[in-house]
């Protein structure tokens, strides 16, 4: 059966599910949709979309298969009884797991000859569809290409390698890097806060220093790369010193130290490595080897 390459099958439509289907109907894709609650299928049958019956009738309807369902468990109780339809099809796998999740369904893909592709989504649903957000795959370069510009509706795609689990691993490093970025700042906001200072005035410097710690994380790369770090700006030792007048002025406003604590002591772990007097870069020396710094 000829197929129009630009046609897509979604299947799962809670908030994200819908977003992606929302913008693949907007950019002019047609697109099948199916959920194992039909009803939430409604306002996208509303905007173009052909709601299909069955799991099997959504996968036949197009070459593109995009899954985004709420996790492994729901996935293969979608796609388990409908695994017969899924040869010579590409399946581009959008569901948030594990690397060794998504290991597990690239072998289960081929032996049910699809060939796969695993997907993280770096943002909300209110982003999908801006080109500045990123969406990581990683897995077949085949599909990559293929259906490249199908995922160019979505976001910038981002395309990994072929270990089906880089993008689930990206994810959660990324993912790390957020929470840990969004907490500093809150303990700062909270810092500023106690004398009386707005949160969108501190932000303003907030952001236009966090330019100048790019700027740092570009530098130490390549040192965590060659496992050198020459403390050729600020060392270990410097650090440990600066982050005591952090966790004095937040001690004397109240303000919980548990964060600034917990970096602290990675730095003394780092120090008592014999780390004291290189970059600060070298404290991945202690996270990679946490048994060998106690």
């Amino acid at each position: 059966m000829d197929f129009d390459r630009s046609a897509v099958t979604v299947i799962g439509l809670g908030s994200m599910g819908s977003a992606l289907a929302t913008v693949l109907l907007e950019r002019g894709h047609a697109t099948t949709v199916w959920n194992r609650s039909a009803h939430k299928a409604q306002p996208l049958v509303d905007r173009g979309a052909q709601l299909a019956a069955t799991a099997e009738e959504a996968i036949a309807a197009s070459p593109l298969i995009i899954a985004c369902v709420l996790d492994y468990e729901a996935l293969h109780l979608a796609l388990d009884p409908a695994a017969g339809s899924l040869a010579g099809k590409a399946l581009v796998n959008l569901t948030s797991g594990s690397p060794e999740q998504a290991h597990e369904a690239a072998a289960w893909a081929r032996s049910h000859a699809a060939d796969y592709l695993d997907g993280a989504i770096m943002t909300t649903p209110p982003g999908v569809g801006n080109p500045e957000r990123m969406f990581l795959y990683s897995g077949s370069d085949t599909v990559f290409e293929a259906h490249r510009p199908t995922l160019a509706s979505l976001g910038d795609p981002l395309h990994l390698g072929t270990d089906p689990g880089l993008a689930s691993l990206y994810d959660a490093a990324l993912l790390g890097l957020m929470w840990s970025t969004m907490t500093g700042w809150l303990h700062g906001t909270a810092l500023v806060g106690a004398e009386e200072t707005e949160a969108t005035a501190f932000t303003r410097v907030a952001i236009r220093w966090l330019s100048a710690v790019a700027g740092f994380l570009t530098t130490y790369a390549p040192q965590v790369d060659a496992g050198h770090y020459p403390g050729d700006d600020a060392t270990v030792d410097v650090q440990i010193a600066a982050i005591d007048h952090l966790l004095h002025a937040a001690a004397a406003r109240g303000i919980d130290n548990a964060l600034p604590e917990l970096l602290k002591a990675a730095m003394e772990r780092t120090r008592a490595a014999g780390h004291g007097s290189d970059s600060y870069a070298s404290v991945i020396e202690v996270l990679k080897n946490p048994a060998d710094s106690k």
